[in-house]
């Protein structure tokens, strides 16, 4: 069989760990007669000097697969990129604990071949965009797939946060911050805050207070529809930062609000055909150990 795929983007996490395998995979797709393009920054795992490179954020212009070696990290940050260009992304882990990344080194070439051949689930993960507006003007905006943080920045001090759900009050809590997280980031920074996990397939994003003075206030879960509206309630200047994954964006004003809502692209990954979300669980989390 023929494989759908034409053009393959390789992009690897910048350690040298990762090196034997980023190898493998480039000679591998080479001699299948596949186009490979190399992230910029990955260009070192290879030795041929005829391979052809490209920006990991003109990718999506030119692959129409891409391949991360490294962890969940690493598939984050390609997921941003390709997600407005409807590209599919495939994990290999070479990092810790893995939730996205499911091919192991191991077994890299016979999965991929057979992901490669059309042999594969999809699945598609909700991306979340955050708009920093000051003075009625959107100054900054950001895409996240995991989550976005609302967090206090060189400071001992607690933030107050008024939070609005579609215009309506949900309330106001003074903590270290407040955690907005897709279904995919339900088991990142908002399960270490106490968070739910929540499936994958589900339409719904979670807010998860960061230790919160009133222990009554707890996580809640909302359509993935809504649009949640963060403002401040000092009257005197905070140091508060706003993290859309691993990106930062600082200096927020205490005037300034901050708009987040699902963004209109998603991120396809594709598994292989056992794939199994809850066995996932059971082996990240060490479950019925």
């Amino acid at each position: 069989m023929q494989s759908k795929f034409k053009s393959v983007g390789l992009i690897g996490k910048p350690n040298s760990v990762i090196a034997k395998t980023f190898s493998l995979l480039y000679d591998h797709l080479c001699q299948q007669n596949f186009e490979v393009r190399v992230e910029n920054q990955s260009k070192k795992f290879i030795a041929s000097q005829s391979v052809k490179t490209v920006a990991i954020s003109e990718m999506g212009k030119v692959c129409d697969l891409a391949i991360t070696v490294g962890g969940d990290g690493t598939l984050l940050s390609a997921g941003r990129h390709l997600a407005p260009y409807n590209v599919p992304v495939i994990g290999v882990n070479l990092g810790r604990l893995g939730f996205l990344v499911d091919i192991s080194p191991d077994e890299v070439l016979s999965r991929l071949d057979d992901i490669l051949q059309g042999n594969f689930v999809t699945e598609e993960r909700i991306l979340l965009r955050a708009e920093l507006v000051r003075n009625n003007r959107v100054i900054h905006e950001q895409t996240a797939v995991n989550e976005v943080v609302i967090h206090r920045w060189i400071t001992p001090s607690m933030i107050e946060i008024i939070t609005h759900i579609d215009d309506a009050f949900l309330n106001t809590q003074r903590s270290d911050g407040l955690i907005i997280s897709t279904p995919t980031g339900s088991t990142a920074y908002a399960l270490s805050g106490g968070g739910p996990i929540l499936h994958p397939a589900l339409g719904a994003i979670v807010l998860v207070p960061i230790t919160p003075h009133t222990l009554t206030n707890r996580p809640i879960v909302v359509k993935d529809s809504s649009q949640v509206e963060i403002a401040f309630s000092q009257n005197t200047q905070i140091n508060a930062q706003v993290s859309c994954d691993d990106i930062s964006i600082p200096d927020v004003l205490t005037s300034d609000r901050i708009r987040i809502k699902k963004d209109s692209s998603l991120m396809r990954i594709l598994h292989p055909t056992d794939y199994d979300f809850f066995e996932i669980l059971r082996a990240k989390l060490n479950w019925s150990s």
